[in-house]
């Protein structure tokens, strides 16, 4: 428990402190943000706001992992080390696209093949690496079933090891697309999608120490109930630092926001979303987690979706915050709102999560 509260409690020092010596380079060097055009006309006034604000929340995230392994006197495990990796692999993909925004002075950064090149190359190394490096108990990181609670019988290596792998590879891929592409559309409005993520890896922190404390690897003989995770103590820590790097960030990014994460932020949150619900064997109990991220991608597809075959829209601008903006609603009573439907989602998820040991 120490390690977890040394990780959350550095990453959100990091992150409150250097947050505001970040946002003074960004200004310095002129590095703000860019306005979609056919945004909401309230949005105008946000252009030229320093963005990237992603590298402090992943920097604060490695650094906080970093102190609580130093605490705990041990390095971390290949499960923590793969969720880092594809947090800031994909974050570097989202600088990237950053970078190019401000460089090229447009609201578009980098091409569509550029970017699913660069999230391709970070998600197949991911799920390759994954079923990599089995503990003492011949445990690896991830498991080639479809998961749920726990893994499921849904096996992806009904064929064969080599099936199952491609099946796997592509299956994590899925998700990792899913979680970067919906923390991406959350981030539309001050704070709205680091209060949300907050909400959600807290939820992560919980499920972590309670998968700890009944792990299959802590009893000499595993009964039924306990789960066959390879790290929870570190799924837990690596959480918990991202929870404490939200925090510190949303003090700076809360309305009216001194920076925005960008797609530097966004893709890097819904890695280590992706990440933890893979190695956790939660693949789809986080659809539930994480149920405001769900309804704001479902807001999109059912616009585009609909004004395809009917040429109408459902809603007046999708994603769904965009709708109610326009609607009259104030910028921080839709994000205060959207944040404790966040928290009905992820009580809701670990209330499931938790009925399922129970009847067990």
């Amino acid at each position: 428990m120490i390690s977890i509260l040394v990780a959350s409690g550095v990453s959100l020092l990091v992150a409150l402190f250097c947050t505001p010596l970040f946002i003074r380079f960004l200004v310095r060097r002129n590095y703000g943000q860019f306005v979609r055009q056919d945004g909401p006309t309230a949005h105008f006034t946000k252009r030229g706001t320093p963005t990237m604000g992603g590298v402090v929340i992943i920097g604060a995230t490695l650094i906080g992992v970093a102190a609580s392994m130093a605490v705990a006197q041990r390095l971390p495990s290949a499960t923590a080390l793969l969720s880092l990796y594809l947090m800031a692999g994909l974050g570097v993909v989202g600088f990237a696209d950053d970078f190019t925004k401000i460089r090229k002075q447009r609201s578009l950064g980098l091409t569509p093949r550029a970017k699913i090149i660069g999230q391709g190359f970070v998600g197949i190394t991911f799920a390759a690496l994954a079923l990599q490096f089995p503990n003492a108990n011949w445990r690896t990181p991830a498991s080639m079933r479809i998961s749920f609670l726990r893994d499921t019988n849904l096996d992806l290596a009904f064929a064969g090891a080599t099936v199952g792998l491609i099946l796997f590879v592509i299956w994590a891929n899925f998700l990792i697309t899913a979680w970067s592409n919906a923390v991406n559309l959350t981030d539309g409005l001050d704070g709205l999608a680091t209060g949300v993520s907050l909400v959600v890896f807290l939820g992560y922190v919980l499920l972590g120490i309670w998968q700890l404390n009944q792990s299959c690897q802590r009893f000499a003989v595993a009964g039924p109930r306990c789960y066959e995770v390879r790290d929870p103590q570190d799924i837990a820590i690596v959480a918990a630092a991202v929870v404490g790097a939200c925090f510190g960030f949303l003090w700076w990014n809360a309305s009216p926001a001194k920076i925005f994460m960008g797609d530097t932020g966004s893709l890097a949150l819904g890695g280590a979303l992706a990440a933890l619900s893979i190695l956790s064997r939660t693949q789809i109990l986080a659809a539930i987690i994480g149920g405001m991220f769900v309804i704001i991608v479902m807001s999109d597809i059912i616009q585009i979706g609909f004004f395809k075959m009917t040429r109408r829209r459902v809603f007046k601008m999708a994603p769904l915050h965009h709708h109610f903006e326009l609607s009259g609603w104030g910028e921080v009573t839709i994000v205060i709102r959207f944040w404790l439907i966040a928290g009905l989602f992820a009580a809701l998820g670990m209330g499931i999560f938790y009925a399922e040991w129970v009847v067990s």
